[in-house]
């Protein structure tokens, strides 16, 4: 089987640094293929030896168990001895294989459906980046012969999955409790919102451990996409709730594989995540910081940083950007995304204690980081927030909106020719959002309004979603683009982009 055509057939393709695709059709066949094909292409360039530890871990969703076992299999079948470090998040598990230079790779979908799942790949060196991805695809693996039935199973037959062990889980918290100093939390009272994330024990450990009085809200046995890009309105009203009795300074959480967070402040705001990046980028002291065009423009306007370089949406390009500063010698050197998942380039020394590089997308770090910056100053988690440039953004997506449709929505404004397409956004978006004054195509379509507000389209890399970013002085203007710009994108899918009613 080639990997190409295994996704070609499956359906199953390549979303950020891995698979992605409806659990149907992620059978135990396809992935399979895609765990002998990365470790097939590993073993061609060197990266991997044979015969050696791959590190394994996964969410809560329904799905995950037989995934896992699936992949577990592969690992055995080229040689290799599957390591099973449990239900953690994507980055304890990507920093026990970086720390012991092993591949590993985190069966999850992230904050999408659990009708959904996927397999998030890690080299010894961290994520696949997009170079990786063709040489996995064009890698070719045969499985024994029978090892799977007509519906592309396994038989029956003992486990390849190994029993758990919890070394990766415990070196993930002992990083934060070795860099923060012991107590530094006291007083803070925290509320986890653990729903189904997999972050929830750690998130919970940790926090108590440095001190905070931690009290655990929303557990949930059932698995909840919660997306920190476009939260839910439920998860809106939650944090409220939470938050009105004022026994809270702040509430964290994180998505479903604990690599993107979500903290709010005393009063319930959840914080925007490219907000939540500056500021844990200002408290760790990072010079070069990274962040993809959708993010919101307070970075440079904050002049924290001596330099801020944007890539285009994705932790594979920010991570290429990351070694691109890096190679200038600017340290400490750190990225994060619009969704909050923070990137640690280089190693940050404060206070006489050393934090490693994790350059892939971790939460954990991004909560403390902000509730340590909130004690240190003796003012609450909103005011840190007040302190940058007056811009919000807020986002939203179109759901089970096909990925070839949202392309050719928005190509038919971005013809290349900049007067017409200039005619043709305003001829849209005019109406609601007045002339426009600039465009950036680096990924999708980001338009800047003469007013100097922003609107951003794309189509999702890891779903068939189309998303909206907006970004304006306000957060209820900023929200309120946001509406108008659902409402046309919504109005695209039976037909080209028409011009909005205005507002």
């Amino acid at each position: 089987m080639r990997i190409g055509d295994v996704m070609n057939e499956s359906g199953v393709g390549f979303g950020t640094s891995g698979a992605r695709g409806l659990a149907v059709d992620m059978t135990d066949r396809v992935c399979y293929a895609y765990t002998a094909g990365f470790l097939r292409y590993l073993l061609a360039t060197g990266a991997a030896v044979p015969g050696g530890d791959v590190a394994l871990a996964g969410d809560l969703r329904p799905s995950t168990g037989r995934i896992l076992n699936a992949c577990a299999r592969a690992v055995l079948d080229l040689g290799g001895r599957p390591r099973y470090c449990g239900r953690i998040p994507s980055p304890a598990v990507a920093a026990y294989g970086i720390a012991r230079r092993i591949p590993s790779l985190m069966v999850t979908g992230s904050h999408i459906p659990d009708d959904r799942n996927g397999i998030k790949f890690n080299l010894p060196s961290g994520e696949v980046l997009k170079a990786d991805e063709a040489g996995i695809r064009a890698q070719e693996v045969e499985p024994p012969p029978g090892l799977f039935d007509g519906a592309g199973m396994l038989g029956a037959g003992p486990p390849a999955l190994p029993a758990e062990e919890r070394t990766a889980y415990d070196a993930y918290v002992r990083r934060y409790l070795d860099f923060f100093p012991a107590g530094c939390l006291a007083g803070q009272r925290v509320g986890v919102y653990e729903h189904s994330s997999v972050a929830r024990g750690a998130y919970c450990e940790v926090l108590a451990a440095l001190g905070a009085r931690v009290t655990r809200l929303g557990w949930s046995d059932r698995f909840i996409p919660v997306d920190t890009e476009a939260i839910r309105p439920e998860d809106v009203v939650l944090a409220r709730d939470w938050a009105a009795g004022g026994t809270l300074d702040a509430l964290v959480s994180a998505d479903g594989d604990g690599d993107r967070p979500l903290v709010a402040d005393e009063r319930g705001h959840w914080l925007r995540g490219d907000i939540a990046g500056i500021l844990c980028a200002r408290w760790l002291g990072v010079r070069a910081l990274v962040t993809p065009v959708s993010s919101n423009t307070a970075v440079e306007r904050c002049g924290a940083f001596a330099r801020v370089l944007r890539t285009r949406i994705g932790s594979p390009y920010v991570i290429e950007g990351m070694q691109q500063l890096s190679a200038t010698g600017l340290t400490p050197v750190a990225g994060y995304e619009a969704n909050g998942g923070f990137l640690l380039e280089t190693p940050v020394a404060r206070a006489g204690r050393t934090l490693a590089a994790l350059p892939t997308r971790d939460a954990l770090l991004v909560a403390l980081t902000i509730l340590r910056a909130a004690v240190e100053q003796g003012r609450p988690v909103s005011a840190l927030a007040a302190d940058l440039p007056a811009r919000f953004t807020h986002s939203d997506r179109i759901k089970t909106f096909p990925t070839e449709l949202s392309a050719a929505r928005i190509a038919a404004l971005n013809s290349g020719d900049q007067a017409r397409d200039r005619a043709a956004i305003e001829a849209v978006f005019g109406p609601a959002f007045g002339p426009v004054a600039g465009l950036d195509t680096t990924d999708g379509l980001r338009i800047t309004f003469a007013s100097g507000e922003i609107a951003h389209l794309r189509p999702s890399g890891n779903a068939p979603e189309l998303r909206a970013y907006t970004e304006a002085a306000s957060p209820e203007r900023a929200a309120e683009m946001n509406a108008t710009c659902m409402t046309i994108l919504a109005g695209w899918r039976g037909g080209p982009p028409v011009p909005a009613a205005g507002g």
